[in-house]
């Protein structure tokens, strides 16, 4: 006996529409969640990610993160991954991990095919953040808790041949949340503890099929009276050799972290997308 179903675990949507993967594993840019569900599955198809990322500063820290994404018929994505610190000269030989589990819904919109409307892509998106290294570093500078809750909210529209021809992405999303340093750091702190609603927006243009340039800037709280926290913003360049492999290199500057100013350098990433 011949049994059909009505979905199938392939990826028909068009090149690059599910984003890269963003350091905390859900589809967006480097930085920022988007709205968009990861892979390349249509609301009849599953798709999905799996992307690692090495960044290394001017001060020695170095951050990789990898992590695994589902696309659930382009409407519910769910992501789980890891980032890791590496401290460098500042503690030597030690590093701090953090685990993050990933939920995101698109609400309403489509942000590639209802270009008929103004309206955008929008998604809610929650990360739940652990620290497996808090009792080490983040505590002893005043960290208040282990594991936190990203909420955030993302509105994404790609304008068709908006710029000389070329395609145009449009972010912006907004995060409530009490991380240190994306989480590295822990949560909240002697200077706050509540949450803070924080913005962050994402502008990219396809200068060919297969190459997108774009930046980013996230606004981040400032927590802990120790070390002052400042914003981060990059400039990355992707490159979608085939619909499933692509890559990412970006300039990244995340401003202070710790005991070192103006912590800037370069990040690749790869990542499998189906």
């Amino acid at each position: 006996m011949l049994v059909y179903t009505n979905f199938s675990f392939a990826g028909d949507r068009l090149l690059a529409t599910g984003g890269v993967m963003q350091i905390e594993g859900a589809g967006g840019g480097g930085l920022t969640p988007w709205a968009l569900i990861s892979g390349y599955g249509t609301d009849k198809q599953v798709g999905g990610s799996a992307f690692y990322t090495e960044a290394k500063t001017n001060g020695d820290f170095e951050i990789s993160s990898g992590g695994i994404s589902v696309g659930l018929y382009n409407r519910l994505e769910l992501s789980l991954s890891q980032q890791k610190l590496g401290l460098g000269d500042t503690v030597p030989g030690e590093s701090i991990r953090v685990n993050t589990i990933g939920v995101k819904l698109r609400l309403f919109g489509d942000a590639i095919y209802e270009q008929d409307t103004w309206l955008p892509q929008v998604s809610l998106g929650v990360q739940v953040k652990h620290n497996e290294d808090f009792h080490f570093v983040p505590k002893a500078l005043g960290a208040k808790h282990q594991t936190g809750v990203d909420v955030y909210l993302a509105a994404t529209k790609l304008y068709l041949g908006a710029v000389l021809g070329r395609n145009l992405l449009v972010n912006g999303t907004l995060h409530a949340t009490k991380a240190n340093q994306f989480g590295f750091l822990g949560f909240g702190g002697d200077n706050r503890d509540n949450y803070q609603i924080k913005p962050a927006a994402s502008v990219a243009v396809m200068l060919t099929d297969q190459v997108l340039l774009g930046t980013e800037y996230r606004y981040k709280p400032d927590n802990l009276s120790v070390f002052k926290e400042e914003n981060a913003h990059d400039i990355f360049l992707a490159w979608f050799p085939t619909k499933n492999i692509s890559f990412t290199a970006a300039y990244l500057n995340l401003g202070n972290i710790a005991n070192k100013s103006n912590q800037s350098g370069w990040y690749l990433s790869g990542q499998f997308a189906y």
